[in-house]
């Protein structure tokens, strides 16, 4: 990226993924959203164009992209379904942490099918008992032999009881964030087992639900990583999960934006468009100036992360809550600017509210955001 514009490559990529949520997925994302339908061959068809591997390197069989170009996918395909691209950010964070910290044997295993999404790949970090305090995780994972026999239980995983693999933090050894490393396990290991899927208000294109371990036999050579490093490569895939996530928000958020741009020119009450009204403007105005305001960070964010800057972190926590915060402002004022109208499953402005408000809560919430930025500040 130069100073403030997108290359003629980015643009490239940003097209591309624009015309396959044009194609594959804004037509169908009312039907996912109200039938709770799972498109899983929809998402396969997004791996067909590398978006399964986005930052997996070359050399294992991704497309090694930087953060800012992922951003451009998720925001582009959020513009259709942010629940659809929000699964897949999912999925591309998961492939690149055994890419980045697995041996060549975790990797030769279970890369090639994740990059064609034969295989989906879950992230496991909540539990029951530990969401913000994500160190607290109490998962145990017993040296046994060859193998690690773990039990535990994980909370909201998206994709649970669907996918095939589960990258999860797992105990080790002492308590706190030292003694958490990280298994890859599968699905169909003797031992797992899921909650029933959760009802949520909004993410209905795709499955949530508790993941199970009862004294499941993992291979060694399944370890992320070293013992112990689990929580700083949970850590280091939430950076650029949380600029995903910040992306979906501003891609639903544009699509809101657009449609209120168009409903409120063709809307007319007290004999003119609702779009001529002064008040009209100002809304629409500030919704774009918001929204360009939180693009410019997220951009500049994922530059960093990409270039591994010292301060990456602080920028993608800052980047995280306020395009979060300003997606769910964004799409609420564009269901205002609907009337009743945007209250209604006609229109595509409910559907985004619903999506979008999780936001500000996975992938850290917004608070615990803030306290990122402010540790930072006040070590400095």
């Amino acid at each position: 990226m130069t100073q403030f514009e997108l290359t003629d490559e980015q643009r490239q990529i940003q097209e591309m993924a624009r015309a396959f949520t044009a194609d594959a997925i804004t037509p169908h994302a009312a039907e996912w959203d109200e039938k709770h339908i799972f498109p899983r061959e929809t998402i396969r068809a997004a791996a067909e164009l590398g978006f399964a591997s986005i930052y997996v390197s070359e050399e294992s069989g991704g497309i090694g992209l930087g953060r800012l170009e992922s951003a451009l996918i998720m925001e582009a395909m959020a513009y259709g379904c942010p629940s659809t691209s929000a699964f897949i950010s999912i999925h591309n964070m998961a492939a690149w942490m055994i890419d980045r910290f697995g041996a060549q044997a975790v990797k030769d295993k279970y890369l090639p099918s994740l990059i064609t999404m034969d295989k989906l790949a879950s992230y496991c970090l909540t539990e029951p008992g530990s969401g913000s305090d994500a160190a607290a995780l109490k998962t145990r994972a017993v040296k046994d032999g060859d193998d690690y026999l773990v039990t535990g239980t994980k909370q909201f995983i998206s994709g649970g009881g669907e996918n095939e693999i589960y990258v999860t933090m797992v105990r080790t050894g002492e308590e706190g964030p030292k003694g958490i490393s990280c298994l890859v396990i599968e699905k169909d290991m003797q031992g797992v087992s899921f909650g029933a899927q959760e009802r949520k208000l909004g993410w209905h294109s795709q499955p949530t639900a508790q993941v199970n371990l009862d004294n499941v036999r993992v291979p060694a050579e399944n370890l992320v990583g070293a013992e112990g490093e689990g929580f700083r490569i949970a850590m280091m895939g939430l950076d650029g999960g949380r600029l995903n996530i910040g992306a979906c928000s501003l891609g639903g958020a544009q699509r809101c934006l657009d449609e209120a741009i168009a409903y409120t020119k063709d809307r007319q009450q007290f004999g003119k468009a609702i779009a001529d009204f002064q008040n009209t403007q100002f809304t629409l105005a500030d919704m774009d100036t918001e929204l360009q305001a939180a693009r410019a960070l997220l951009y500049l964010a994922a530059a960093k992360v990409t270039a591994n800057a010292p301060d990456k972190t602080r920028f993608a926590a800052m980047a995280k809550r306020f395009a979060t915060d300003t997606g769910s402002s964004v799409v609420d004022r564009a269901l205002q600017l609907h009337g009743g109208y945007g209250y209604l499953m006609d229109y595509p402005i409910e559907r985004f509210w619903r999506d979008l408000r999780v936001h500000s809560i996975l992938e850290g919430t917004n608070q615990v955001m803030r306290m990122i930025v402010g540790r930072e500040l006040v070590r400095q």
